[in-house]
C-alpha cells in the first residue's frame, strides 16, 4: 500500500458534466469469447460517437498489449486484470466520457467489485457513477462453432489452459441491466437494445 499520498481536489463531476453537457457512465460487457461482445461495443461506441457524444472502448485482447501485458491467464491474474480495468472506466467516467469495456470477466465477484468501484463512488458533491451491465449472452456451443480466433479449438486440444467456458469457469451475471441474447438478435438490434435502455434512463443528453 502506497503511504504518504494526498486525494488533491478539483472541479466535482457534477461540474464537468456541465461543462461538457453529458454524463459520464460505464458499460460493462460480459460474456463468453465469441459471444458478440467486442463487435456489440464497437458498434456501440461508434453509434454515440456519430451522436456528438463522448465515448471510448476498452478492449479485453487491445488492453493486454499495454496496460496489462504483464498479466496471464491464471484466476489471480484474470482478477488484477478486472480490477485496472475497473479503476480505468472509472476515471473515463469521472471525466464526462461514456466508457464501454469489453472483457470477459467470468466472475461474479470480480464483477461485483467493478460495479462497487462506480457506485460507491459519491462524495459529498457528487452522485455514484453509474454502471450498467451488459450480459452478451449465447450458448457454449455456438460460440464454440465460431470460433473467430480459433481459441475454443486450441481449448479442446490442450493447449490453452484456464479457457473459460470449456476448463474455466463463467459465472453469469444473475442480475444484468440488460440481457443480449447474440444468437438471436443482430448486431444493430443489440446496439439499439442497449440505447433505448440509456434512453429510458435519461442518461444520453439527446434521444438516440
Amino acid at each position: 500500500m502506497a503511504t504518504n499520498i494526498t486525494w488533491h481536489e478539483g472541479l466535482s463531476r457534477h461540474e464537468r458534466n456541465t461543462l461538457r453537457k453529458q454524463r459520464g457512465f460505464t458499460i460493462w460487457f460480459t460474456g463468453l469469447s465469441a459471444s458478440g461482445k467486442s463487435t456489440i461495443a464497437t458498434a456501440l461506441e461508434q453509434h454515440l460517437l456519430h451522436l456528438g457524444l463522448a465515448a471510448y472502448r476498452l478492449d479485453g485482447d487491445n488492453v493486454r498489449f499495454g496496460l496489462n501485458k504483464d498479466l496471464g491467464f491464471s484466476e489471480k491474474d484474470r482478477n488484477e486484470n478486472i480490477r485496472r480495468i475497473a479503476e480505468v472506466a472509472k476515471l473515463f467516467a469521472d471525466s464526462s466520457t461514456i466508457a464501454i469495456t469489453s472483457f470477459i470477466s467470468p466472475y461474479r465477484a470480480d464483477r461485483k467489485i467493478a460495479r462497487d468501484l462506480h457506485t460507491a463512488a459519491s462524495t459529498p458533491k457528487d452522485d455514484s457513477i453509474p454502471f450498467i451491465e451488459v450480459f452478451v449472452d449465447i450458448p457454449v456451443e455456438v460460440a464454440e462453432k465460431r470460433d473467430p480466433k480459433g481459441l475454443y479449438k486450441k481449448a479442446r486440444a490442450g493447449e490453452i489452459p484456464n479457457f473459460t467456458g470449456i476448463s474455466a469457469p463463467y459465472e453469469a451475471p444473475e442480475e444484468p441491466e440488460i440481457h443480449v441474447k447474440s444468437d438471436q438478435l443482430s448486431v444493430e438490434e443489440s446496439v439499439q437494445k442497449i440505447v433505448d435502455y440509456l434512453n429510458a434512463k435519461e442518461l444520453l443528453p439527446i434521444k438516440a
